[in-house]
């Protein structure tokens, strides 16, 4: 934690050449991508990206699950996505899994989550859609056909929102499926005619 604060203190000064880049957020944002991954720390939007400062939007949360809209149903999810989608009219959505993934791993494992019941709970949403690969063990640790199940499964969901719904009817959304490898940084793209996931 020193190190961190310690960076934190320094930010200011260490960023001074590009200071007016930093002054013109206080005008607003306008992000191209939101982009919605895990929130394991391994995972690093900016970093495999290349985004810089006010160019994603980003939607973390355990599994990067995204629940299937519901009229009425308030949540962090849903209102991220609608203000992403209406307000800041990202052109891109961007669902990435990533291998090695504890919550894709413990669904693949039917693991007893009955001490993590917020967990439990969370991650109920996502099982309907690995039923097909349920019964089957993980090759590996680096789960990848749970993962890129998975990955499809959140992209489908977000159809469910009517204000994607709408934004991919008008022509001015687009959405994307990647897998990560946490071990390799290997990033690979959905390519949903054959419904396989390339290396680019």
């Amino acid at each position: 934690m020193k190190e961190l604060l310690e960076h934190a203190r320094t930010f200011q000064r260490r960023i001074a050449p590009d200071r007016e880049s930093f002054r013109r957020f206080g005008d607003g944002q306008s992000p191209g991508t939101l982009f919605i991954t895990c929130s394991d720390s391994r995972v690093v939007p900016t970093l495999i990206t290349g985004a810089r400062p006010g160019e994603l939007f980003e939607l973390r949360n355990a599994g990067n699950v995204v629940p299937p809209y519901q009229h009425g149903l308030r949540s962090g999810e849903a209102a991220t996505i609608e203000y992403a989608v209406d307000v800041l009219r990202v052109r891109d959505i961007v669902v990435c899994g990533h291998s090695h993934c504890g919550a894709v791993g413990a669904l693949a494992r039917d693991e007893n989550l009955g001490a993590l019941p917020s967990v439990a709970e969370w991650l109920s949403q996502a099982r309907p859609a690995l039923v097909p690969l349920l019964g089957t063990p993980p090759d590996d640790a680096v789960l990848r056909k749970f993962v890129q199940l998975h990955v499809i499964a959140q992209l489908e969901a977000l159809r469910t929102y009517p204000h994607v719904e709408r934004a991919l009817a008008e022509g001015r959304l687009s959405l994307h499926g990647w897998f990560y490898r946490v071990d390799t940084a290997e990033v690979r793209e959905l390519d949903f005619f054959q419904g396989i996931f390339r290396r680019h």
